[in-house]
């Protein structure tokens, strides 16, 4: 009996001394758990947050720019741009003044004869357009090429004096077009932008529907 009693004790001791053994962060026998909260850092988000805003302002800041646009009617493309883009404006375009959409292949071929906005103060962020000839031509009184060409729509246009290329641009894309040489020369007609339209089938003013199209056209410089 008094061996057994000994071994009870010695159980209850050890029990005792595995539960005062666990500590605060330790899972006790009742299913309990403390954990421990980790520390929030403000300081390095919120100065990078507030370096963000303020590089958001320098951006707002640089959009709202203005500087001075000179004048560049009469001078050289190529010479017009290279100024516009030294005084801080370089969203810049060009377009043919007579209308024939021709593209400015070669900037130093051709000059400038008006401009968009004007010469003045503007934001550095607005676009420029260059109204320009070949440095051979003259320019128009009015700005024929300022408006895209407009869609034939349902009927067929006047597109007597216009270039072939502007009244193919203008047909919707699946009409069949034939252009034939009114000198009757039977020229090959490669370059469309250098070409006039001096007679046309069907007539303007006639529905289209998808009919088929011819013109008739001799070059620029000379009379149909």
């Amino acid at each position: 009996m008094h061996a057994r009693s000994i071994a009870a004790a010695l159980v209850v001791g050890t029990s005792l001394f595995a539960l005062t053994g666990c500590g605060p962060d330790q899972a006790s026998s009742t299913g309990t758990s403390t954990t421990t909260d980790k520390p929030v850092v403000t300081g390095e988000a919120d100065e990078g947050a507030s370096e963000e805003k303020a590089g958001d302002e320098e951006a707002g800041d640089e959009k709202a720019e203005t500087a001075a646009l000179p004048d560049m009617t009469g001078k050289g493309l190529q010479s017009a741009q290279d100024q516009a883009q030294a005084a801080g404006f370089y969203g810049l375009t060009s377009h043919d003044a007579l209308g024939r959409d021709r593209m400015q292949a070669f900037d130093r071929n051709w000059k400038v004869c008006s401009q968009t906005p004007k010469a003045g103060d503007h934001s550095t962020d607005t676009k420029v357009d260059f109204a320009a000839v070949k440095l051979e031509e003259t320019c128009p009184a009015q700005d024929a090429g300022a408006e895209e060409p407009r869609a034939a729509g349902a009927k067929m246009p006047d597109f007597t004096g216009k270039a072939v290329k502007v009244a193919r641009g203008a047909l919707d894309s699946g009409t069949s077009i034939t252009v034939n040489d009114a000198s009757g020369q039977d020229r090959f007609i490669l370059m469309e932008s250098n070409w006039q339209v001096c007679g046309q089938e069907p007539a303007a003013g006639a529905k289209l529907d998808g009919r088929p199209v011819t013109l008739s056209a001799v070059k620029f410089e000379e009379s149909c």
